[in-house]
C-alpha cells in the first residue's frame, strides 16, 4: 500500500516536497517512480529511483529542478520539488515496482497510490 502526501497550493517558484509511504512489503526491493497528471493529459513520467543501487532518473521538464530520494528505514520515497511553475500543477502519484533498474514508464509499475493534488499559481 501506498500512500502520498504533502501536495497543495503554492506560488512559483516555491518548494515543496512530496512523500510516499509504503507499507505490506519489502519496500528495499522496490523501484519506485512519481507519476503526474493533469485533466485531458496522459500520465507522465517525473522521476525514479532504482532498489538496487538508487539509481535516479529524471523528465526533461524537472530535470535540476526536482529531487527523487528514498529512505528504506522509514519506507518512504520522497519527490523535493523546487523553483515550481505553474505548469507543474497537477495530481502526483506514487509507485512501485519490484523490477530493477530506473524504470519511467507507468506499465512497469504494479502497485500505485492515490494522488495528491500540487497547485502552483503564477
Amino acid at each position: 500500500q501506498l500512500q502520498a502526501s504533502g501536495g497543495g497550493l503554492v506560488q512559483a517558484g516555491s518548494s515543496l516536497r512530496l512523500s510516499c509511504a509504503a507499507s505490506g512489503g519489502t519496500f528495499s526491493r522496490y523501484g519506485m517512480g512519481w507519476f503526474r497528471q493533469t485533466p485531458g493529459k496522459e500520465r507522465e513520467f517525473v522521476a525514479g529511483i532504482s532498489w538496487s543501487d538508487e539509481s535516479t532518473s529524471y523528465a526533461d521538464s524537472v530535470k535540476d529542478r526536482f529531487i527523487i530520494s528514498r529512505d528504506n528505514v522509514k519506507n518512504t520515497v520522497y519527490l523535493q520539488m523546487n523553483s515550481l511553475k505553474p505548469e507543474d500543477t497537477a495530481v502526483y502519484s506514487c509507485a512501485a515496482s519490484p523490477l530493477r533498474g530506473v524504470l519511467t514508464t507507468y506499465y512497469h509499475y504494479g502497485y500505485w497510490g492515490q494522488g495528491t493534488l500540487v497547485t502552483v499559481s503564477s
